[in-house]
């Protein structure tokens, strides 16, 4: 077995040949974009640009959005073909439990504020 058989299969870093590192064009596309993401939301709220705060903070909350996506492809290198996709189906497990938890969270608030008893004031100044 020659030497150049010994290393035919494998990769001396312990990384995938075809997954995607990087480059600086990439990392700058990434960061021009992350700071774009995060001017526009800044001016729309230094500009008030929105009448209401709840349609403000939806659309932050868009751009945040947006800039998440940015940054996993463009700095965590987030793609199906990565790691066989099995990163890819980490990041949906994990997107999918916070989506749980958040929205049963949020109804469970609701709900427990909806159906909690009316107590008048003169029994609250009652209680002990």
């Amino acid at each position: 077995m020659s030497a150049h058989d010994h290393h035919h299969g494998h990769d001396d870093h312990g990384h995938d040949d075809h997954a995607d590192h990087g480059s600086l064009k990439s990392y700058v596309i990434g960061f021009v974009l992350s700071v774009i993401l995060t001017a526009i939301p800044f001016a729309l709220v230094m500009g008030k640009t929105f009448a209401s705060s709840s349609t403000t903070a939806l659309v932050i909350l868009g751009f945040a959005a947006v800039q998440i996506v940015v940054h996993m492809v463009y700095f965590l290198h987030m793609n199906t073909r990565s790691e066989g996709g099995w990163s890819m189906l980490a990041l949906i497990f994990t997107f999918m439990l916070v989506v749980i938890t958040l929205a049963g969270s949020l109804w469970v608030m609701y709900h427990l504020n909806h159906n909690m008893m009316p107590m008048p004031a003169h029994e609250m100044r009652q209680m002990p």
